[in-house]
């Protein structure tokens, strides 16, 4: 038998291997896909804010929140340093795999509340899922109030031009 041949039998088909580099071996470490070797979780802020900015996009949605929430949101976004909240009027629960979302909206006068519930849905179902990869269960949508076109809005002017 020759050298080589006796080489084979004794290695078998393990994990380690010559390397180019004489007498040094390596090992492969690790094993199966990437995505499985650890754990992400989303916080419900995330989601909150991704679902807030969906449901803004719609034509259609004047505004996000109560008439309370709003006029202390318009308080608070005046504060120095105080930045608008993209999560009024979003809340979330978050699992490990889904989530479920509850959103708060004003509408236009003369839209389709209808019509503008679906493309809500529609919209924040598809940016939730297509970010996060989480499976969206449910969207409820209560419409808290309709934006008159003679009415002064919540959220006033800033003094500054």
């Amino acid at each position: 038998m020759t050298d080589m041949t006796e080489r084979n039998r004794t290695e078998g088909p393990d994990t380690t291997k010559e390397s180019p580099q004489v007498g040094r071996r390596t090992t492969r470490r690790g094993g199966g896909d990437p995505a499985g070797r650890g754990r992400t979780t989303i916080a419900d802020g995330v989601v909150e804010k991704i679902a807030g900015l969906a449901a803004r996009e719609v034509v259609g949605v004047h505004a996000m929140g109560s008439g309370l929430s709003r006029t202390f949101g318009a308080v608070r976004d005046r504060v120095p340093g105080g930045a608008k909240s993209v999560t009024r009027g979003v809340k979330v629960e978050v699992g490990e795999v889904q989530t479920a979302l509850d959103l708060e909206i004003v509408v236009d006068y003369g839209v389709s509340i209808s019509d503008v519930a679906r493309d809500v849905r529609e919209n924040v179902i598809a940016a939730v899922e297509r970010m996060t990869g989480l499976e969206v269960v449910e969207v409820n949508i209560a419409v808290s109030d309709v934006k008159l076109p003679d009415e002064e809005d919540d959220e006033p002017e800033s003094r500054l031009q």
